[in-house]
């Protein structure tokens, strides 16, 4: 068992931080919602008081936060706490993030002789709360093994991409495509709606057949379709339409690097903004199925 500092309890950092403290590892969190950190309190986690508190007598620092500009924060900036790190302790960053700035931050953990992956996720709050995500590792295979036995307490699944930063190319690309194919199968479930099918048939003829898919499988974004999905719950909790349009931002920014072209993904991009634009930012991203069709969702889910 390990002493873990855990910083980010989001919609995914909170029911990965539970899991760890379910495993018996002694985990101290931060957030700056005290009402996250109250709740994992309860469930047997150490509060913090600030990040750099956190670190106290940790092994490991797990890091869950929005954005890259979070990220360079925590560990680079004015009082970023890379600089508090003892030398030997690992650092595993699990948000999605630009690249470049997961390599920035491990080169510069690396010269202080620390140990750093990025190990970013997929399989949404209910993967989290499960433990059954899917960790796709960035770094080096000493620091992945180093890493195996925590990631394993929060997910079943876990592949390494490469070095520094392969994670995050990895499930950018990951999400690129599920972006799309959620878009897609909004647009193809309005159209039969539209023109008198079921929902539910529908979902259940497609499944069955070529255009079978996660979102329409395990995410149905057509309310009433699936229980315990967010689109049943009018489109509440869930992986948010601004968190798919961040995404679907750094896919188009590695696009432009690599000088690739992702006309579906910057399409599903532009989709996506006009959504978020239109007020449904903090909506789960399958309600996209409201931009797409709202005329077909006049009846209450």
């Amino acid at each position: 068992m390990s002493n873990i500092a855990f910083i980010g309890l989001g919609n995914m950092g909170a029911p990965m931080a539970h899991n760890l403290v379910k495993a018996g590892h002694t985990v101290t969190v931060y957030d700056l919602s005290q009402a996250a950190v109250a709740r994992l309190v309860e469930a047997g986690a150490h509060p913090a008081s600030s990040a750099s508190a956190a670190l106290d007598n940790a092994e490991i620092v797990i890091s869950m936060l929005p954005a890259s500009a979070h990220v360079e924060s925590l560990y680079l900036g004015e009082n970023g706490i890379l600089a508090q790190i003892p030398e030997g302790t690992l650092i595993i960053d699990c948000s999605t993030i630009a690249p470049q700035v997961a390599r920035k931050v491990a080169l510069a953990a690396a010269a202080k002789g620390l140990s750093m992956i990025d190990a970013p996720v997929s399989g949404g709050t209910a993967g989290a709360a499960a433990g059954t995500l899917t960790f796709i590792v960035g770094g080096s295979s000493a620091a992945l093994e180093l890493a195996r036995p925590v990631l394993s307490a929060m997910g079943k699944n876990i592949f390494h991409a490469g070095d520094y930063g392969a994670g995050q190319t990895a499930k950018i690309c990951n999400n690129m495509l599920l972006g799309v194919l959620m878009a897609g199968t909004s647009e193809a479930l309005a159209l039969g709606v539209a023109n008198g099918l079921d929902p539910k048939v529908l979902s259940d003829i497609m499944s069955k057949s070529s255009g079978r898919n996660w979102a329409l499988e395990v995410y149905n974004p057509y309310p009433g379709v699936m229980e315990n999905v967010p689109a049943s719950k009018h489109y509440a909790g869930g992986f948010g339409v601004d968190l798919m349009l961040k995404d679907l931002g750094l896919a188009a920014e590695a696009a432009l690097t690599a000088r690739a072209s992702i006309p579906l993904g910057e399409l599903a991009r532009n989709l996506y903004s006009l959504h978020s634009q239109g007020g449904s930012g903090s909506l789960d991203f399958s309600s996209i199925l409201k931009l797409i069709a709202p005329a077909n969702l006049d009846k209450p889910s």
